[in-house]
């Protein structure tokens, strides 16, 4: 069977619990070993001492089963309570308490040192306004024995005026300590409970952020099999509109060459020649856009770095690149997404734009890489122009199908005789170790 761990508590709240539980017996050590050692506090025989063995040992008794000995698991303050706890019990150990107080203080001034574990059990043990009652009588027998301790003193009315003084005092004192020590632990408690609700959410806060990150990972997979699956569509539709058409001329010609002759037989091998060149020409068109070349020899700004100037001088148009952040490798279908829509940027401006210069810059930030291709071009309104894929013309479309399949997004700013600009905002996410 396991332990139940007790809650952790400051260094004030030990010290106020010591003083409940181990108070009373300090007291009545201190007390017996003082009155024991002076001389003439036993009247020279047992006379006194029996009385004094007696209610020692009785209060010994009444704190230890009401005060001391735990009858239930630990609370929230880190404490184990005893039956003066119950609110029935605990009125009746405090006035049997201030009794024998009173007659240990009769018998001996030096039983007084009991009134630091009073004033504590009446605060911990009486109701409401009642605590305040029982410190103050704790406190008048506390200020008896600091008087002398004798009722043949009261007689002069200096000693009845002392003794009212040095009682107010000591209640005053009592109870300030007292009502600042519950506030102290009652802050104390509250704070714990407030760490501990801290440390709670904070836990909760670590699974959220875990769980959202897996849950992240899942839907770029997704996204990237989404993205795997529409380029093998677009692949197959190509080779069926393109490869497999100009394969299926070169075989009609070829079987009409074979029924022919003289001039008729030769046009039909030029013709079967002239469509396999064909095919060729677009298998490897094909092949090329699986891949770009210049991503497989370069990193992403150097690659785009060198279309642009590439194209710059079959355009004549004059183009600026930058390169902000710190480059660093991403997934390979995030850099060829990015490469695309700034060929295709490109080539929208040298095909519609007449522009006379051209700006490119690709900036890499924490959490996206911005690729932003601006023109100094005629311009023209996004909302009338519109393709295949909804987006505007059949290459802007096809550049907005690009970046979203990375989970990206594409916006379009132009106007007539102000120019375009392109911006392609995809996530950061770098390429793994096994990837590289």
């Amino acid at each position: 069977m396991g332990v139940t761990p007790e809650p952790e508590v400051d260094l004030g709240s030990r010290v106020e619990w010591a003083i409940d539980r181990y108070g009373p017996l300090a007291g009545l050590g201190i007390g017996t070993a003082i009155t024991l050692a002076t001389p003439g506090m036993t009247g020279g025989g047992a006379g006194l001492l029996v009385p004094v063995v007696v209610l020692v040992l009785v209060t010994a008794a009444w704190t230890h089963v009401l005060a001391f000995r735990p009858t239930g698991p630990v609370d929230e303050r880190g404490r184990r309570p005893v039956r003066a706890s119950d609110p029935r019990v605990g009125p009746v150990y405090v006035v049997v308490l201030l009794g024998l107080t009173a007659a240990l203080v009769q018998l001996s001034p030096w039983f007084a040192f009991l009134a630091l574990a009073g004033y504590a059990h009446s605060f911990e043990y009486l109701p409401g306004r009642w605590r305040y009652v029982g410190i103050t009588a704790m406190a008048v027998l506390h200020a008896y024995s600091t008087i002398g301790g004798r009722f043949t003193d009261l007689g002069d009315p200096f000693v009845v005026l002392a003794w009212v003084l040095i009682t107010a005092l000591i209640a005053t004192v009592a109870i300030t300590f007292t009502v600042m020590g519950a506030r102290t632990a009652e802050l104390s408690l509250r704070r714990a409970r407030t760490i501990e609700e801290l440390n709670e959410t904070n836990r909760r806060l670590a699974e959220t952020l875990d769980e959202n990150a897996e849950l992240h990972a899942r839907l770029l997979a997704r996204a990237r099999e989404a993205g795997i699956s529409d380029e093998r569509a677009r692949m197959a539709r190509e080779i069926h509109d393109t490869i497999a058409q100009g394969l299926t001329g070169v075989v009609t010609q070829l079987e009409a060459a074979g029924g022919a002759r003289g001039e008729t037989h030769d046009r039909h091998l030029a013709t079967a020649a002239a469509l396999a060149r064909e095919s060729l020409t677009e298998a490897r068109r094909s092949v090329a856009a699986l891949a770009p070349g210049r991503l497989a020899d370069a990193q992403l700004p150097d690659a785009v770095a060198d279309t642009a100037k590439a194209w710059a001088e079959t355009a004549g148009v004059d183009v600026r690149v930058e390169v902000t952040g710190e480059p660093r490798p991403l997934l390979p279908e995030i850099e060829v997404a990015l490469f695309r829509v700034a060929q295709e940027a490109l080539a929208n401006v040298g095909r519609h734009a007449g522009a006379t210069r051209a700006g490119l810059t690709l900036s890499y930030m924490d959490d996206v890489v911005v690729l932003d291709v601006v023109d100094d071009g005629c311009g023209f309104d996004p909302a009338t122009v519109t393709g295949p894929a909804g987006g505007s013309g059949f290459g802007m479309g096809a550049m907005e199908q690009r970046v979203r399949r990375v989970s990206g997004t594409l916006e379009i700013e132009s106007a007539p005789g102000e120019g375009t600009a392109v911006s392609a905002s995809v996530p950061a996410i770098p390429v793994q170790e096994e990837d590289a």
